[in-house]
Parts: C-alpha cells; sequence; structure tokens
C-alpha cells in the first residue's frame, strides 16, 4: 500500500499506529478487577517522565494496523474494550468505536484529554498531565477523574481538575508506582480528609499480570 494511501487511512481511522492488543483484568479506576480487551495506540507528547509505557511514544515505531483487524481481534474476547496509549486521541477514533459498538462491544477509554475528542464512549477515564493540559471538552466527557499523585503538590492540582469535571464525575487518586511507599500514606489520609475522592491502585501491578 502506498504512503499516501495508508496516510489517508489513518487520517479517517481505519487505520491505527497499534503497539499492543491484549485480554487482561483491568488494574485501575473505576473498573477495577474486570476483564477487558486492550488496545494501546502509539504516539504521545504528552511527555510524563514517570510514564511505564514510554515505548509508545514514537508512533513511528508501531506500524499502522488496519482497524477492522483490531476489531475482530477484539470481538474474539471481550465485551469491553479499553482504548489507551500512548495518547489515544492524538488520532481520530470514531472509526474504532463504531465498529465496536456496532459488534455489541462497550467503549472505554483513557486519555490525558490534551488533544480532539472523538469516538463514541460508554466510559471516558480522564487523567490530566500538567505538562499538557485537557481541552474543555475532556472535562465535560469525563465519567472518571484520574489523577496521578508523585508529590505533594499533585494533590492541589487533582483539587484544581475536580474543579473543572461534572459533578457526578467519580474522583480517584492514584500513587505513583515508584513513589507507592512514600506516597500511598499521604492519599490515604486525604482520602479520608476529603470523601469525594476514592483510592486507585494499579492492582495489576500486584497481580503481576499486563
Amino acid at each position: 500500500m502506498l504512503i499516501k494511501e495508508v496516510q489517508e487511512l489513518i487520517n479517517t481511522g481505519e487505520m491505527l499506529p497499534l503497539m499492543e492488543e491484549f485480554y487482561t483484568i483491568q488494574g485501575e479506576g473505576a473498573h477495577t478487577g474486570t476483564a477487558a480487551y486492550f488496545i494501546r495506540i502509539g504516539g504521545c507528547d504528552v511527555g510524563c517522565h514517570w510514564c511505564d509505557v514510554k515505548e509508545s511514544w514514537d508512533a513511528n515505531l508501531h506500524p499502522p494496523t488496519k482497524t477492522d483487524l483490531i476489531v475482530e481481534n477484539a470481538k474474539k474476547y471481550a465485551e469491553t474494550v479499553v482504548i489507551t496509549g500512548g495518547e489515544p486521541l492524538m488520532w481520530s477514533l470514531d472509526y474504532i468505536t463504531n465498529k465496536l459498538q456496532e459488534e455489541g462491544i462497550k467503549t472505554h477509554i483513557e486519555t490525558s484529554g490534551a488533544y480532539n475528542f472523538s469516538g463514541v464512549w460508554d466510559w471516558f477515564c480522564l487523567s490530566p498531565k500538567k505538562t499538557k493540559l485537557p481541552l474543555e471538552r475532556a472535562y465535560q466527557e469525563a465519567d472518571e477523574l484520574k489523577m496521578i499523585i508523585h508529590n505533594k503538590n499533585d494533590f492541589q492540582f487533582a483539587e484544581e481538575q475536580a474543579a473543572k469535571v461534572g459533578k457526578n464525575c467519580k474522583l480517584f487518586l492514584q500513587p505513583e508506582w515508584s513513589k507507592k511507599e512514600k506516597m500511598t500514606p499521604l492519599i490515604i489520609d486525604y482520602v479520608m480528609e476529603n470523601p469525594k475522592w476514592k483510592i486507585s491502585l494499579q492492582t495489576h501491578k500486584y497481580l503481576n499480570i499486563p
């Protein structure tokens, strides 16, 4: 396929730079403990220094894959698909989410919200980053706000972001993995003092699963 043809299909979302896809137990946030098929799309310029999938940042490392094939793979396993990255909203997600929903598959996303909204979502998990803040639409769409706590200043940032989402949005504080021993006790105290928040843990890492 010619480069121009591939780029046109990427622009329409009919191809995506697929990094990996796998069936596992969701480890974080509101749907912790539930089975889901994860689709990880390459490409991200948000630049979190503690990111545990930095290999996802360069989209050129991940070959454009036909979206119909990705959907066919997902159909074999799951009733729920989580699209993540990288930063998935760098790409048009209307095509893939429409195809998944036509198959009766629920569509979830985890995103920084820093790019234009696309896709049809049953669950929108917003995880804002200081380096590239969400666009307004992301706050409006958020079903779940997941704030990563790396240092004490992140509690203030979490409150600033919580003030921008809807009243029905579920609020989570999650310790950054490398700082979990230091930050988890602080998060426990904070949630007990501010019970609108819940604690999210990366349980998949404790369980040693993808």
